[in-house]
Formats: C-alpha cells, structure tokens, sequence
C-alpha cells in the first residue's frame, strides 16, 4: 500500500513497540490504509483504541484543512501536535517546538548540575 516517499523509500507507516505512524499523501488513502490495519488486527484479537487515536495533516499552509478519519464509525481526534518516541511532531512540519522543549530541558539540567559543575575542588 502506498504511503509517503522517503529517501527513495515508499513508508506508509513507523512502528515501535504499541506505536504506530500510518503516513499517507492523502486523507482517502489514509482511511484505507486506517481500514486495513483495523481489520488485520481484529484478524489476530486486537482492537484499535479510537479514543486513543489521532491523525494530523502536515502542511505548510497558514490553515489546516479538516480531515475525517475513521475507525469504523467512530470519527478520530485531529491534532496539531503529538509526541511520538520522545520528539514533538508539529503539523506544520517544523521543529521550533521540539528546538524550544530540548534548550529548556538542557536548561533545568545544567541548574541541577551547576553546583557540582561550577564547584571549585581542592585536592
């Protein structure tokens, strides 16, 4: 199924543990690939979340457009941001936020450690 090139390569989705990323370059061809692992997965005994559950449209347009995405008649969450393995993804495909989270918490630990840092030791 077709999902997003990447360096050459055709992703429609990142895995790692319980979370998953489905790409796609349209919302119809989300819903399918959506479609697809919602019904792989009742196959084995699992069922999707839809309350956990959010898609997002990265776009560099100043308005994001509406996207209705479904688990079977359930409509998902739109987000403008979430976090996956730690990095904040923002819908405007930027990292500002991310840039911004990481000096702050470099911050707070160079606090935590400036005494010891800064101390000066005798021998």
């Amino acid at each position: 199924m077709e999902g997003l090139k990447i360096g050459g390569h055709n992703i429609n989705n990142i895995r790692y543990a319980d979370d998953t990323v489905l790409t796609a370059d349209s919302e119809e061809k989300l819903q399918e690939l959506l479609n697809k692992v919602v019904e792989e997965s009742k196959n084995k005994g699992l069922e999707l979340n839809s309350k956990k559950t959010e898609s997002m449209i990265i776009t560099r347009k100043t308005s994001i457009p509406k996207c209705e995405i479904k688990i079977e008649e359930n409509t998902i969450k739109q987000a403008n941001s979430f976090k996956y393995l730690g990095t904040q993804i923002t819908s405007d495909g930027r990292n500002h936020q991310e840039i911004k989270s990481r000096i702050a918490q470099a911050k707070a630990s160079f606090q935590q450690m400036k005494s010891i840092m800064t101390n000066q030791m005798r021998y």
